[in-house]
């Protein structure tokens, strides 16, 4: 799965990596993005722009917001037939900007990750988005990462990961209409590509934020 990322760039950087004209909302950067948060987006209805979405799938038809665990992720593997999914596979699809994203080891306590490109460089999980209408017209726009099995880096921690795109499909990912096409990119990104390393278990909480929590273990051990 994926349950945390990271997107903290220079605001001009991201702009040219994904080709913005500027962002509907202010950008601020982010060290420990958690669900439930206002987070960063482009869609496919906008593909110029950054938008600040809930993280956590509200499907139009929903009754009401979701009380319990909201719907962060969506595999890959069957992802036409699913109903919150389906209809907006084929026509709400969106990019998640990041720099990185965490995943956790239990070894007594819960052993924080960080998952980057070998080059520290901005890269794009695929995601779907939905607009949900509440009470007195309150529209929550919302998103979903989704997921496909593990590379050989990502198979020791755990047994999903985020879909990363290529830069090269990212155009195709929010324009294209043909399903197979879509779906032909729902793969695991080549580990060969990527790297992690140990962080600090402040990460653990949703409360902490800040360049600290990127440090590597081993860099923050030679200072206790």
């Amino acid at each position: 799965m994926c349950g945390r990322f990271s997107l903290t760039t220079e605001e001009q950087q991201l702009n040219e990596f994904f080709r913005l004209a500027g962002g509907k909302a202010p950008y601020v950067p982010r060290y420990n993005g958690a669900p439930t948060q206002q987070l960063p987006v482009i869609t496919d209805q906008l593909p110029e722009q950054l938008q600040l979405f809930r993280w956590g799938l509200i499907p139009f038809w929903s009754k009401q917001v979701p009380r319990n665990t909201p719907i962060i992720n969506a595999r890959a593997e069957g992802i036409t037939e699913k109903p919150a999914f389906r209809q907006i596979f084929k026509n709400k699809r969106c990019l998640v900007p990041a720099d990185g994203f965490y995943e956790w080891v239990r070894q007594g306590s819960k052993i924080p990750y960080r998952f980057t490109m070998k080059d520290d460089s901005l890269f794009a999980m695929a995601g779907l988005w939905d607009s949900w209408k509440g009470e007195n017209e309150h529209v929550i726009h919302s998103f979903t990462i989704i997921t496909t099995d593990p590379n050989e880096l990502m198979r020791p921690i755990h047994d999903r990961m985020p879909v990363i795109l290529d830069k090269s499909s990212y155009e195709t990912w929010l324009g294209k209409s043909d399903e197979d096409a879509l779906k032909s990119l729902l793969k695991p990104y080549p580990a060969d590509s990527m790297k992690l390393h140990r962080v600090s278990e402040e990460i653990n909480s949703v409360k902490n934020e800040g360049p600290g929590l990127l440090i590597p273990k081993s860099e923050m051990d030679l200072f206790s």
